[in-house]
């Protein structure tokens, strides 16, 4: 049967001449399928493209969309040759077809989706095919002929999340496990057959997600897979396996809920996924389950910044509140609850799931009718949104064009639209949100007890722990485990000091030594105790690097503050008894961690404040740029030649520039080399210049940055050189000097108030570093007129305010009277009143010598400026996250109250907030009458 002939709906055109201009490509069309392909034409330029590409082909497809969908798939599926561009056709019109079909109301979302998901399996069979009929031409999987491809020579394809389900969007990408059977090979045939296997993986991959241009086929992801950071994209069965039964977390069970094999070896999928069923599905009733789930959707929410009211511009329509993962959610995490006891629940599809849930007593049928409707309601709207440029979105439009164009795509009046979005959203967050655990913030403090009863689901399952396999370690840890226990009870959150304290001994790879330390020393478990119930992060660090505790008993670790100097001839020792490059940048991260460790329990213990913690952090970055840049200056040499005339600085600039870090801050440098006469380098593989220099920045990039055995040292942001990115990534001593004086916009000139010189090579990289420290002083001196420069920063601020949402209660950076803002006034300052280079109190007091602030004014800022510090200094040390009292346990409230002198937390946050008015509103009057061109 034709589209016309059994079309519900049709689109009206947003833009009408792309409607015609659709039909002109059909000029036999008329009636109903006219009408929708004008309007669908008329409302997405995407299927306005893809009407153009494929008119010939469309014309009969209208005529039994079945019947072309399965004539377009066996064409795919008896391809040999030209398959990345045939693919990319049959992905045009796959897409053209299930969009018109799901326009006009002829396929409903579960066959729109089917299908979409039908060909995703076929484009990755055909592309896998092909990948490892190369590899077996070339002999690299030993024993197997051209008939292991039937079964995918071992290899298989997982597909996870929609398109495991069969509920693929219409501008999905795809998320994939491979993996191969490791069994079909003895041990010396497994060495050669496991890099085929990977060569193959990402080959058929990028077949399927290279942009060309005919377009791509599906975006293809494979990072699902276990530990992906440090995995290969295709890895054995049996490592999967292994990872998943001791490694393996809460969201992946809720992953392989829908994984299922789509390519390959499927029936060795199967038996994967049979040998994975008790990792997935647990015998008892796991309703622990349901706070991880929540952890989850929290951590969602709070990375994406999704709380809040339901506001329907620009709304994230899967991840938001009442959104299609809610729902997702809801059906996944009562599927794991009860489905390791009731098999009939291990479902895919989420509107199957919301079914047998319901049949089976688990759920209310209203509640699950009203559920699935919705979520299909919620996926029409998604499928519209993407639609409209093929574009992975599932954000409502921002503007009012953009939703009359959705209102018109779905034949809906734009404010009835609207209303009927946000009631859903509502009504599934209200019906959803109840299952999950309340927010930590919600829960009534418990009522003290004389006694502590630790959770014993957490203490019985220490002796599990690696480091506690041997006798010898639980011998010595059950003699210390009282003493443990009883002083873990005597903190001021108990429950949560055993979370914590399980957390580092989950992390221990061994226990021997470090118990027997603490047998020798207990003063150490007090210590433990401290970090492990404040700053689980440290704790974590504990973990995985327990020999800090020798620093500890040998009194260094509480020793002053050694100093710039000091840190760095340490760590230059510490790197010459390292033997090559690669072991020298690991060392270097050992060092470093110890020592931002070190900082971080000065300040939880209340040894150091903010501000000095601040300093601290920042002469340690300084001492690993000063040591790590001639390590990498060396190692290039090696190849390229010493470095071509005077030599590179490493200007550092933002809070490193300033002297004042967190414990979480990256780096902002501007590398500055002078090539004198060079024109090249002189060494085995010579460059000219400006690339000998380019590479040795992003060397240096690189061993700052490079995630290794030992983790990353820094990140390094290098847009505030000259131009930003699009300039080169270093910069010409000449070039960076005129740019200064002749081209640079205010806000390069105001950051220049805070930039120092941090590293040097090269023959005479000191004298380079003394003549851009004398530029930018001679720089400052000659200042900027004063109102062109707060013209800029008013400017400046308004552009951060439009560019950003609402500060969160306790945010410290920017908003008004925020760190940001103050420090934008205090280098304007600075500029303004031609003073040195310093930190802000300097640029506050240009300010006043120039007038435009009083001493009131530059006291409220400095108050203001103080208390953010402190605030944002803590919050970064306890968590990853937007500083919350309500969160970070009862440590980390005591630790917030002694640093800022505050009587409770209520006190703190009026005296924070009152702080931050009064900032503000000294930032208004200084700048009134500029803003208004701003």
């Amino acid at each position: 049967m034709t589209i016309a002939s059994r079309m519900t709906r049709s689109p009206r055109p947003f833009d009408p001449d792309r409607g015609r201009e659709a039909l002109e490509h059909l000029p036999d069309l008329t009636g109903p399928a006219a009408d929708l392909v004008r309007g669908a034409a008329g409302c997405s330029p995407y299927l306005c493209g893809l009407i153009g590409k494929e008119a010939g082909w469309l014309a009969g497809a209208l005529d039994d969309p079945e019947a072309a969908f399965d004539a377009e798939m066996a064409r795919i599926g008896a391809l040999e040759e030209d398959l990345a561009p045939e693919l990319r056709r049959g992905k045009r019109r796959v897409a053209l077809l299930a969009g018109l079909a799901d326009l006009g109301g002829v396929w409903p979302l579960e066959e729109v989706t089917g299908r979409l998901t039908d060909f995703a399996d076929l484009a990755v069979a055909r592309a896998m095919r092909a990948a490892l009929a190369h590899e077996l031409r070339r002999g690299k999987l030993p024993g197997m002929g051209e008939d292991a491809l039937e079964t995918g020579a071992g290899m298989v394809a997982f597909a996870m999340g929609k398109m495991g389900a069969g509920e693929l969007n219409y501008s999905s990408d795809i998320d994939l496990i491979v993996l191969f059977d490791e069994t079909r090979f003895d041990a010396d045939a497994f060495l050669e057959a496991r890099p085929a296997y990977i060569r193959a993986t990402r080959k058929w991959a990028a077949t399927l997600s290279d942009l060309t241009g005919e377009g791509y086929v599906f975006r293809t992801d494979l990072r699902l897979r276990p530990d992906p950071s440090v995995t290969p994209v295709c890895l054995g069965m049996e490592a999967a396996e292994r990872y998943y039964e001791s490694l393996g977390r809460t969201w992946e069970r809720a992953a392989w809920i829908k994984a299922r094999p789509c390519a390959g070896d499927i029936a060795g999928g199967e038996r994967f996924r049979a040998e994975l069923r008790p990792f997935v599905w647990r015998r008892h009733l796991d309703y622990a389950a349901i706070q991880d789930a929540h952890d989850m959707r929290r951590k969602i929410r709070d990375h994406k910044g999704l709380h809040g009211r339901i506001e329907l511009p620009g709304f994230d329509l899967k991840q938001g509140e009442g959104g299609i993962r809610a729902i997702e959610f809801f059906a996944q995490f009562h599927q794991i609850v009860a489905g390791g006891r009731d098999p009939d629940l291990r479902v895919r599809g989420t509107v199957p799931a919301l079914e047998v849930l319901s049949d089976k007593g688990w759920i209310p049928g209203e509640l699950a009718a009203t559920l699935t409707d919705a979520y299909r309601a919620h996926r029409e709207v998604e499928h519209r949104v993407q639609m409209v440029n093929d574009a992975q979105t599932h954000a409502l439009p921002q503007s009012e064009e953009g939703f009359a164009r959705l209102a018109c795509f779905m034949d809906r009046d734009a404010a009835e639209l609207r209303a009927e979005i946000r009631a859903r959203l509502e009504e599934v967050r209200d019906l959803t949100d109840g299952f999950f655990a309340r927010d930590d913030r919600d829960r009534p403090e418990p009522v003290p007890e004389p006694e502590v009863a630790f959770d014993a689901s957490v203490t019985s399952r220490w002796h599990s722990y690696p480091a506690l396999r041997s006798e010898r370690a639980r011998v010595i840890f059950d003699r210390l485990r009282p003493e443990m226990l009883s002083r873990l009870s005597r903190a001021a959150k108990p429950e949560e000091a055993l979370v914590a304290f399980d957390r580092f001994l989950a992390g221990l790879p061994a226990g021997v030594q470090l118990f027997s330390l603490f047998e020798a020393n207990p003063q150490l478990i007090d210590l433990l105790g401290d970090i492990v119930g404040t700053a689980p992060e440290l704790a974590s660090y504990l973990g995985r690097n327990a020999g800090v505790f020798d620093a500890v008993i040998g009194g260094d670790f509480f020793a002053k503050w050694p100093g710039g100097e000091a840190l760095c001839k340490d760590l230059a020792g510490v790197l010459q008894t390292e033997a090559d490059y690669e072991t020298r940048l690991d060392a270097a991260r050992r060092w470093q961690k110890d020592w931002h460790f070190r900082i971080g329990v000065h300040h939880l213990l209340g040894l150091i404040d903010a501000r000095t913690a601040g300093a601290e952090y920042a002469e340690l970055a300084e001492a690993v740029l000063r040591v790590i840049f001639p390590v990498v200056a060396t190692e290039f040499a090696r190849k390229h030649g010493d470095l071509p005339g005077r030599g590179a600085v490493v200007l550092g600039m933002g809070s490193l520039g300033a002297g004042r870090l967190n414990a979480r801050s990256d780096l902002d440098l501007i590398v500055i080399y002078d090539a004198g006469e060079a024109e090249q380098s002189d060494g085995r593989r010579p460059l000219n210049v400006r690339t000998y220099y380019a590479r040795l920045t992003q060397a240096l990039v690189t061993a700052l940055s490079a995630q290794m055995s030992e983790g990353r040292l820094y990140e390094a942001d290098m847009r505030l050189r000259p131009s930003g990115n699009q300039g080169p990534v270093a910069t010409s001593w000449p070039a960076f000097r005129n740019y200064q004086s002749e081209q640079a916009w205010v806000w390069e000139h105001l950051a220049m108030t805070r930039a120092r010189i941090v590293a040097e090579v090269g023959a005479e990289g000191a004298a380079l570093g003394h003549d851009v420290t004398s530029f930018r002083d001679a720089l400052q001196e000659r200042g900027r007129d004063k109102d062109e420069i707060l013209s800029a920063v008013a400017e400046m601020r308004a552009r951060i305010a439009r560019a950003g949402r609402a500060p969160d209660a306790w945010e410290v950076k920017t908003g008004p009277g925020r760190n940001q803002e103050i420090e934008l006034i205090a280098q304007a300052g600075a500029l303004i009143g031609r003073v040195p280079a310093g930190p802000l109190v300097t640029g506050l007091d240009g300010a006043v010598a120039d007038g435009w602030l009083s001493e009131e004014d530059r006291a409220a800022l400095l108050e203001a400026y103080d208390l953010c510090w402190q605030l944002g200094q803590v919050a970064k040390l306890l968590s990853d996250q937007p500083l919350d009292p309500d969160r970070i346990g009862q440590g980390g409230r005591d630790m917030l109250l002694r640093e800022t002198g505050a009587k409770d937390i209520a006190a703190l946050e009026a005296r924070y907030q009152e702080a931050t008015a009064r900032a503000a509103a000294v930032i208004d009057r200084a700048l009134a009458g500029y803003e208004e061109d701003a």
